[in-house]
């Protein structure tokens, strides 16, 4: 069976198939975004498409300036959105500092620092640089906005999917519905990078139903290393890049930064 990726457009009688780019396919689904279903009390998503019209015009520029092609790329999986990244640029483990210093893009309404995008860019920055690693790579979440929850105090703080059993139920669906569009944009299934211990978890009981991912390598977060692990960043670092260089995938990039 033959799949394509691509718009029919009608020129007089005949008609002609335009080829989407990855970059076509990536703003598709973040233009079409949204989250309809239900929600345990006290949690609430956010949608910066929808809440900040300069996220949309950013994102729109990074995927044409990255994905801009037709090229199969390897997938990180985050866990959602953060407030301070995805959360306001649309683009996973990207604040405003890191969209403007690492991939030239400024964003005027807003400012943003994001712990985890610190590691995440340095990272990238060892593996190649940005166009080199984008090129290769495509970072995103089974749940790809930001959820956030209500504490006793009144304030609003970042939640993850799996932070209460039916919020999970709540939002399995969509997940499993989101991992299976990010994968028809054109990503390499024989291996996944999973972003965190317990997302890793949640991820192999859902992979264990669908079958998405031959097979799944799980990481330490971003987030947990950027806090809680900085002394030791560069282990980390090397710990990406040496499993993105496993033995069963031969890249014709760039060697392990050792």
């Amino acid at each position: 069976m033959l799949v394509y990726f691509g718009v029919f457009i009608k020129f007089k009688n005949d008609y002609f198939l335009i080829m989407q780019t990855f970059a076509d396919k990536a703003i598709e689904f973040n233009r079409r975004l949204g989250y309809a279903g239900d929600l345990p009390e006290g949690f609430q998503v956010i949608n910066p498409f929808l809440d900040n019209p300069e996220t949309i015009e950013v994102m729109q520029i990074f995927y044409r300036k990255y994905y801009d092609d037709n090229q199969k790329r390897r997938f990180l999986i985050g866990i959602n959105p953060g407030r301070h990244g995805a959360g306001v640029t649309g683009i996973p483990f990207t604040d405003t500092k890191r969209l403007e210093s690492a991939c030239g893009i400024t964003m005027h309404s807003a400012h943003t620092h994001e712990v985890s995008s610190l590691f995440v860019y340095d990272m990238i920055e060892a593996y190649g640089g940005t166009a080199r690693f984008y090129s290769d790579f495509y970072i995103n979440s089974p749940f790809p906005l930001a959820i956030i929850r209500k504490s006793a105090g009144g304030s609003w703080l970042n939640a993850n999917y799996y932070d209460d059993p039916a919020l999970f139920e709540a939002v399995k669906g969509f997940m499993t519905d989101s991992l299976k569009k990010h994968i028809n944009m054109g990503l390499d299934t024989s291996e996944v990078f999973i972003l965190g211990k317990k997302n890793g978890d949640f991820i192999g009981k859902l992979n264990a139903e669908e079958r998405l991912f031959d097979k799944l390598t799980v990481l330490e977060h971003p987030r947990y290393i950027q806090q809680y692990r900085s002394k030791e960043k560069e282990l980390y670092i090397d710990k990406y890049l040496k499993s993105f260089y496993s033995d069963n995938y031969n890249s014709s990039h760039v060697e392990p930064h050792v």
